[in-house]
């Protein structure tokens, strides 16, 4: 693809901007900051060098394309990926640049439906793996409070203040931890 039609190119620069918005590792590094503050500005970087390095090396393996990722993986977000996820990215890089070169544009909305349909999936993911598990709170938002223990807990606790009152031991703490005393010499 030395010289790239418009709409290949134009297919295929979707293409890649499907496969990094649905890659796991790439946009959890984003969400957790591990780009810096310029992470989404990095990722959004990417993809275009990802259409450049497409459109400019003629006939790239898998392999060349994993090893691109890595590096950049590495370098620009100080991440290892070792996950799988590197091949299955490459491949499907690779698969969706021979299907916008060749002009196969129903291959390529095929190939971009089922990247939306893995969204929600992503999506559900990243939340939980946020601070706080909110999916609506931007990355790097504190935590929320922790919701308070079920009633039945509340309940065993209360039993275990009667039973501690009967033996003449003081009651263990709301939280939970007891305080243990060294007992005295006599």
């Amino acid at each position: 693809m030395a010289a790239p039609g418009v709409e290949a190119r134009a297919l295929f620069a979707e293409g890649v901007r499907a496969v990094l918005g649905g890659w796991a590792a790439l946009q959890l590094a984003v969400a957790q900051g591990f780009g810096g503050p310029q992470g989404p500005e990095k990722a959004a970087w990417l993809s275009s060098a990802l259409l450049d390095f497409f459109t400019q090396n003629a006939d790239l393996e898998q392999e060349e394309v994993e090893d691109f990722l890595a590096e950049v993986m590495d370098n620009e977000f100080d991440t290892v990926v070792e996950d799988g996820s590197l091949q299955q990215v490459s491949r499907e890089l690779v698969t969706l640049f021979a299907r916008a070169r060749g002009g196969d544009v129903g291959g390529v909305g095929a190939a971009l439906g089922a990247l939306a349909r893995r969204g929600p999936a992503l999506a559900a993911a990243l939340a939980t793996a946020r601070p706080g598990g909110d999916p609506q709170s931007p990355p790097g938002t504190p935590p929320t409070a922790p919701q308070s223990p079920p009633e039945r807990e509340e309940e065993e606790s209360g039993e275990e203040e009667e039973e501690a009152m009967e033996c003449g031991t003081p009651p263990p703490p709301s939280d939970g931890w007891t305080v243990v005393q060294r007992r005295r010499r006599r």
